[in-house]
């Protein structure tokens, strides 16, 4: 089944010439069937990557898929063209007020790892909606570093600045295969990883409110879910496109940045601008399939107003 998108969403065009189900609201309107309603807090700078990656992996499951683009308020994108924003994305303000509830909730990464969390412009924000999704979501998955500032606000435990990036793609092997959230899964899998913190590997391990789903040795955990499987933290970039982490190589050598290497495991024969052959998108897919079903749809209640 497809995902709802707004009418015009650049991103559906381009999934579309993927052989990949979009539907647009007009269409949905003749389905009676109560889709699933995921917003999306994209965090990321180039918001319509983002969406164009999500909304691949969204579409793939059998579930209808009602999607909500959100913006932070706190903060406007200098990457993203105001009137795309102002078209297709609402602000949680906006929400509140509308008395709005979901089923789930994504909310991506940002190129914002090496600030104090407290020094983040929308941080505030972030833990209002932290907050709400407490009583207002029936399932959260945090991505990269919005799983890092989840595991910090919600738990206490902080991360720390590495001396060379993280980044690359990494080999992460499951570690609880009875976990609804890797059936299906292989032993090991590969994923993309780009960030400049980590969360110590030990400190999730010891924290008794969490599950470590799944851990790479050179990269760190990878998944992780509270026992109640509302708050997913994936700590990698699996919706990453194969040229993503060479643009994103491209982007900080052109910024002048000297702690970041070549991504590791990722160029051909390890020559530079020679793309990977993709060899996670399969495990994502069936990670975000796993999280729809098991973690939202067989539990969510059919009436929203219940959540609790």
């Amino acid at each position: 089944m497809p995902v709802k998108v707004p009418r015009g969403l650049p991103s559906a065009a381009a999934l579309a010439s993927e052989n990949i189900f979009i539907m647009d609201s007009d269409r949905a309107e003749f389905q009676e069937i109560r889709p699933l309603k995921i917003a999306v807090l994209n965090l990321m700078p180039n918001k319509i990557d983002t969406e164009t990656q999500l909304l691949r992996l969204l579409s793939n499951n059998p579930l209808q898929v009602e999607l909500t683009l959100l913006k932070t308020a706190s903060y406007s994108s200098k990457n993203t063209a105001r009137e795309h924003l102002e078209a297709f994305y609402r602000t949680f303000d906006e929400v509140v007020r509308e008395g709005m509830k979901f089923d789930g909730l994504i909310v991506t990464g940002a190129p914002v790892e090496k600030l104090r969390y407290e020094d983040v412009t929308y941080w505030d924000e972030l833990k209002r909606i932290m907050d709400w999704a407490e009583h207002n979501v029936y399932s959260s998955m945090y991505i990269c570093w919005a799983a890092q500032a989840a595991i910090y606000y919600l738990y206490g435990i902080n991360k720390h600045v590495v001396s060379k990036k993280i980044f690359g793609i990494f080999r992460a092997r499951v570690l609880d295969k009875l976990n609804p959230l890797v059936r299906g899964f292989d032993d090991a899998f590969d994923a993309p990883h780009s960030r400049h913190s980590q969360i110590a590997a030990c400190d999730l391990h010891a924290c008794p409110d969490i599950d470590v789903l799944a851990e790479s040795d050179e990269a760190g955990v990878y998944l992780a879910a509270d026992k109640s499987l509302r708050k997913v933290f994936v700590f990698g970039h699996g919706e990453y496109d194969a040229d993503t982490l060479h643009n994103e190589f491209v982007r900080d050598s052109a910024g002048g940045r000297i702690d970041t290497d070549l991504p590791r495991h990722y160029y051909k024969n390890g020559e530079l601008g020679n793309l990977p052959d993709m060899t996670w998108r399969a495990h994502e897919s069936l990670l975000i399939g796993n999280w729809l079903n098991y973690c939202v749809y067989q539990a969510t209640p059919f009436d929203l107003e219940s959540i609790k």
